[in-house]
């Protein structure tokens, strides 16, 4: 049986690839497990879409690890989160540095523990130099979250007179957004057969070829990431343009 990474067009990689790794807790359900278990067996496909995204060629692979509402969950779901993302991110580094993928976060990380912050921190820094893929973790991250920090920012320099009304338009806009320094992601993933963007990129996504699977996060391999992206390859991206003026 061939492979779906047979059928990509390297030529026509989408540059940015975001994904909503959704279904850890009803894999871990099905099998009579708690919650976390499903946590501990997403990582695997954490490395599996790294790794794929990599090998592709592709630039920006952004995660969404944990939203603000995240916050919501038990106490204890939370506390093992928070330790799993931590030994994680530090189990993984040495390859992330080998394969040259450098690691940052976007999000509210100054709610995160402060010991979660700092080991974080080290293993960002560790990968600072690198130029391969960038692996993007969304992190007690939400857009409106995001919108409303960038509003508040844009008001404050508007009184501080480092900006003007006048001046003010969708790039601005995306200037003071977390992401600015990242390309719109041209394909969003989502897992486990639920069709919502659940307050993730909202801004970002405007023209986003949206991908919607069956498969829980744990079950989630490569050649799930290549079949999105043959799919996503399949579609003509208009930009509100007419089929006509985009093949002209």
């Amino acid at each position: 049986m061939s492979s779906y990474k047979e059928q990509i067009d390297k030529a026509r990689l989408p540059q940015h690839i975001a994904i909503i790794m959704d279904g850890n807790g009803r894999w871990a359900k099905k099998l009579g497990n708690q919650r976390i278990f499903g946590h501990q067996n997403g990582v695997t496909s954490v490395r599996e879409a790294t790794e794929a995204a990599a090998e592709l060629g592709v630039k920006f692979l952004t995660l969404y690890a944990f939203s603000t509402e995240n916050w919501n969950r038990p106490k204890e779901e939370v506390s093992a989160l928070m330790a799993l993302l931590v030994k994680t991110i530090e189990d993984e580094t040495p390859t992330l540095a080998k394969n040259n993928v450098k690691l940052i976060t976007i999000g509210d990380t100054s709610r995160m523990p402060a010991e979660t912050a700092k080991r974080l921190q080290q293993c960002i820094d560790q990968t600072a130099h690198n130029t391969g893929l960038c692996l993007v973790l969304a992190l007690s991250y939400s857009s409106r979250w995001e919108i409303t920090e960038a509003v508040k920012n844009m008001v404050q320099d508007s009184i501080d007179q480092k900006l003007h009304i006048e001046e003010i338009d969708e790039n601005t806009i995306s200037n003071y957004l977390t992401t600015k320094q990242i390309p719109d992601p041209e394909l969003l993933i989502r897992t486990s057969g639920e069709y919502r963007i659940s307050n993730f990129l909202l801004w970002q996504i405007a023209y986003t070829e949206l991908y919607f699977t069956d498969v829980l996060w744990p079950d989630f391999k490569k050649e799930d990431l290549y079949q999105a992206i043959v799919n996503y390859q399949s579609r003509e991206r208009r930009f509100g343009k007419t089929s006509e003026q985009v093949t002209q």
